[in-house]
């Protein structure tokens, strides 16, 4: 593994250890964000993935705050 940039638009990553001709290299945690990505969308192809890498990686210094489902839905 060398020092090779990640190709996700936004991702600041430089330890890429996968690569791929039509697309360039991919970090580990945008590669698991494309896993997670091809799940909801399974019928994934290149230029959908080219697509999503173009796509700015989202910024997980701001957390959104998680909605207390138990609170919301009252139990009957």
């Amino acid at each position: 593994m060398g020092v090779m940039a990640c190709s996700k638009n936004g991702c600041e990553n430089i330890m890429c250890s996968r690569y791929a001709d039509e697309i360039g290299y991919i970090c580990y945690e945008c590669f698991s964000d494309l896993k997670d990505h091809q799940k909801h969308n399974p019928g994934i192809d290149i230029d959908g993935i080219r697509n999503w890498m173009d796509i700015k990686k989202r910024n997980d210094d701001y957390i959104q705050p998680m909605i207390a489902l138990e609170k919301l839905f009252e139990e009957l």
